[in-house]
């Protein structure tokens, strides 16, 4: 039995620390405790890796089938103990009242919680194998419950909101785990599963051990999914989900299944190791909250990500390859090898991207591998860098609760152009030599950025220490500039210079391209970017080209020139890479108010609607048109435009062959519309179900038309969502536009309500929807009276990053701020900054990232730089 006076004194236990237990016991540690802070502190669990070898969990949860019942469980932890003279902290992120015993060592002790942490006294732990047992309700907070099935998305620190343990990423474990749920309900965990004992109302699921593994890849998903698997070779899959589109499962499977073997294979080869676990299966979750996630034997993914229907897109294909082969590329770098601390979270990223950009080259031998490459990679990254919030790809890290912060566009579009550039550095095959070796170094346990380096380095003359300092440590990009002296007819001098674009003197060491177009061919020119000024030596002598193109292969990092008469021959340029590239350059200087204005670039691409053939490139020229249309026209300028824009649309629609082409300009005609006529035609599309010629359109599509009409106020907008809600048959999408119905009402005080019931964490819960939900309440034609919602939006954000997953806080001010473009809506955040001077570093910079482009709206608009000149 506990001892009555320890028990008393608990209360005060939890503030006085941990060095008051000793009163208790009469004894002392022999050496100074680690604080007990919120969080996973850098100094605790520096403490742990030094002290703790051998780490084994052993847990049984049983879920009840209402999804407001607790989940009772139990847990017992097994370790290695190497030094027993301190207390010991286990965490949990929970309330005190879900731990109900701890046992350790066979020994009953009191309860002490604090600061997030259970802790263990030293008196009861022993040099050696040491035992844990606890009985505790589950923490629902990362459990992700819906009526009908649940999952666990415990990356980076959330296993802690779920049982106790040591949640860092450098103890890895194994998890003996069993389950108890509903008798019709399905399964799937880490460890393969060893057998099923079936009750009454009940079964349960007994998991064979799990690989060893970090806390944060600790997965189960558990409801009321349906089950399909494929064996080849003797390598069996099961892939869950929940679908019930029967087109979209028939048009799907045989891909999804074909490119997770296809990734397997590849980076089996390339790795020079086969699939390193004991298996491999996935399932697929309605809304879930990222393309996808990691888990050991339990990849989980977003349903809409994995099942296209039979309107899909070239590019919709391409990015279902590159998700999955994503995924399974992080077997190897994550999972395989687990970074240090979160730190170094990028690493796995960036070689997950990294990979998976090579997979979907071979799995889809017809996409252009440069082109995806650099649409996907370059405007994501620098929609970051170009801001005063960029951050550096690898960041400093003193507790686990900021994690989530790290994660972004950096570490996903950034770090993949600078593996690259590291790549045509060392060249393919050293730096293939250099991964494989790390990878057989350090399999099943942990390593950092500087260990790989290390490696790297070793396979070439390059010095990669001082390479790594700018590109991996220090954020922003740089800016480049030209000289071009003629003489003759012939190029007398070339000069190519670069600038940071804010910040110290620094250079980014690079290789790119430069092309001298001609009338009937195009020369190429590669540049070593090794220096402040190059001089392009081999362009010395050759005639005046029509213009030059900078960066012209996609593969240079930074804001590139624009020559003044590449506007009149950027549709003649062949290459579609060179188009790309060229798209981004002059979207990237309009933003800093070089060469070219808003308007102007505006009208550039109309003229390109017709005449883009390329897919991706088409994507990429309506993306950045809906942009300046949106963000960067006042609504009278709008109001001016739309007519003429929406019909220049509707005419390359119907000019283009491709149906992929036809669907892309359509979704970007819905977005832009604002004439009666646009509106008219979008409604009876929607209404009649009819498609324009050549275009196909799915149930999502159609859900996607009703609320375009809806926020822009169409007659009889709620008999649309009304109609819309009764044609949906699957129950998860109907659950879904139920929740933004509020978003989408004309009535204001309705999406008051709604907005202020995003205020409760417990209204959040469904992030997907709760974001898709914003985009509408905020949405450019709802500004003037959503203004009012963005500093309750900012006040709300620390406890969203406490409450919200990895990508939410960002996510929500993305949702949030993109839109506004007004001086109010800029000042508002202006002073939300102003008022807290010592908020969140890391919060800080995504607020200044997210609002960036409501500055540069505020700066673009000025009165001195008229947009329509």
């Amino acid at each position: 039995m506990i001892n009555s006076f320890c028990k008393s004194i608990s209360i005060g236990l939890l503030a006085l620390g941990v060095a008051s237990f000793a009163s208790c016991t009469n004894k002392m540690p022999a050496a100074s405790p680690v604080p007990v802070v919120a969080g996973v502190s850098e100094q605790l669990a520096a403490d742990r890796k030094e002290r703790l070898r051998h780490v084994a969990y052993t847990l049984a949860f049983t879920v009840p089938e209402n999804k407001e019942a607790p989940i009772p469980a139990t847990e017992t932890i097994t370790f290695t103990l190497l030094d027993n003279k301190r207390p010991l902290q286990l965490d949990f992120k929970e309330k005190t009242d879900h731990l109900q015993q701890v046992v350790v060592n066979n020994k009953a002790i009191a309860i002490v919680h604090q600061q997030e942490h259970l802790l263990i006294p030293a008196q009861y732990l022993k040099k050696g194998t040491n035992q844990v047992a606890i009985r505790f309700v589950a923490g629902d907070l990362s459990l992700n419950r819906s009526d009908d099935y649940l999952y666990t998305l415990l990356v980076p620190d959330r296993a802690r909101t779920v049982f106790p343990c040591f949640d860092q990423p450098n103890l890895k474990a194994t998890f003996t785990f069993s389950l108890t749920l509903p008798r019709n309900w399905h399964a799937l965990a880490n460890g393969p599963l060893q057998d099923s004992v079936v009750q009454a109302q009940s079964k349960t699921y007994h998991f064979a051990p799990s690989d060893t593994i970090s806390t944060y890849l600790f997965s189960f998903a558990a409801g009321k999914f349906s089950q399909l698997t494929q064996t080849e070779k003797g390598s069996t899959m099961h892939f869950y989900h929940r679908e019930t589109d029967s087109a979209k499962i028939a048009q799907s499977i045989t891909p999804i299944f074909r490119i997770h073997r296809d990734a397997l294979r590849f980076m089996g080869d390339y790795t020079g190791i086969p699939y390193p676990f004991k298996k491999f299966d996935f399932v697929a979750i309605p809304d879930f909250q990222y393309g996808g996630m990691e888990h050991v034997g339990a990849i989980q993914y977003r349903a809409s990500s994995l099942f296209l229907d039979e309107g899909a897109t070239q590019d919709q294909k391409i990015a279902r390859s590159n998700l999955i082969s994503h995924e399974t590329a992080h077997m190897w770098f994550g999972d395989l090898v687990t970074m240090q601390w979160f730190n170094d979270v990028w690493t796995k990223e960036v070689f997950a991207n990294f990979m998976a950009d090579k997979i979907t080259q071979v799995s889809m031998a017809d996409a252009n591998y440069d082109l995806k490459f650099l649409v996907d990679h370059f405007p994501a990254a620098y929609g970051v860098d170009r801001t005063t919030g960029a951050n550096p790809i690898r960041q400093p890290l003193d507790n686990l609760q900021d994690a989530g912060s790290m994660y972004g566009n950096i570490i996903y579009h950034k770090a993949p152009v600078m593996m690259r550039q590291l790549e045509r550095l060392m060249g393919q095959e050293a730096f293939r030599k250099g991964l494989q070796q790390y990878l057989q170094t350090y399999s099943y346990g942990n390593a950092t950025w500087p260990d790989l380096i290390g490696i790297l380095d070793a396979n070439t003359p390059a010095d990669l220490q001082a390479w790594n300092q700018v590109w991996v440590n220090e954020p922003g990009r740089p800016v480049f500039d030209y000289k071009l002296v003629l003489k003759d007819g012939k190029i007398a001098d070339l000069t190519l210079s670069q600038q940071p674009e804010a910040g110290a003197p620094r250079l980014w060491p690079q290789f790119f391209e430069v092309s001298l177009v001609y009338p009937d061919h195009t020369r190429e020119l590669t540049v070593n970017m090794n220096q402040q000024t190059v001089h392009l030596a081999e362009a010395t002598g050759a005639p005046a080209p029509q213009f030059i193109l900078f960066n012209s292969s996609g593969q240079g990092y930074g804001v590139f020139p624009v020559d003044a008469q590449l506007t009149r021959g950027l549709y003649a340029l062949q290459d579609p890479v060179a188009r790309a590239s060229a798209y981004i350059s002059f979207y990237e200087n309009m933003l800093n108010g070089r060469y070219i204005k808003p308007a102007q670039l505006l009208q550039l691409y109309r003229g390109g609607l017709a005449k883009e053939t390329e897919e991706l490139n088409l994507k990429l020229l309506t993306g950045q048109l809906s942009d300046i249309y949106w963000k960067l026209l006042l609504p009278a300028q709008r109001q001016q435009l739309a007519a003429g824009l929406e019909q220049d649309l509707w005419n390359a629609l119907q000019h283009t062959t491709s149906a992929n082409a036809k669907k892309l300009l359509f979704k970007t005609y819905q977005s832009i519309a604002l004439t009666p006529k646009a509106q008219q035609r979008l409604y009876l599309v929607w209404q009649k179900q009819e498609a324009p010629a050549g275009v196909k359109l799915a149930e999502d599509d159609y859900t996607s038309l009703a609320l375009t009409l809806a926020v822009r106020d169409y007659p009889d907008s709620k008999a649309i969502l009304e109609t819309q809600l009764a044609r949906i048959k699957n129950p998860d999408r109907k659950k879904r536009l139920e929740f933004m119905l509020p978003a989408l009402s004309s009535d204001e005080q309705v999406r008051d309500a709604f907005f202020a019931s995003l205020l409760d964490a417990r209204n959040r819960e469904k992030e997907s929807w709760v974001l898709g939900a914003l985009a509408y309440l905020h949405h450019p034609l709802r500004t003037a009276t959503s203004e009012k919602y963005l500093r309750q939006s900012l006040d709300v954000l620390e406890e969203i990053q406490l409450t919200g997953d990895i990508f939410f806080p960002y996510s929500w001010l993305q949702a949030t701020l993109g839109a506004y473009q007004s001086p109010a809506a800029a000042q508002v955040v202006r002073t939300f900054l102003q008022e807290h001077p010592a908020y969140n570093p890391k919060l800080k910079a995504k607020i200044l990232q997210a609002a960036d482009d409501v500055f540069r709206a505020e700066k673009l608009m000025d009165a001195r730089q008229p947009l329509l000149d």
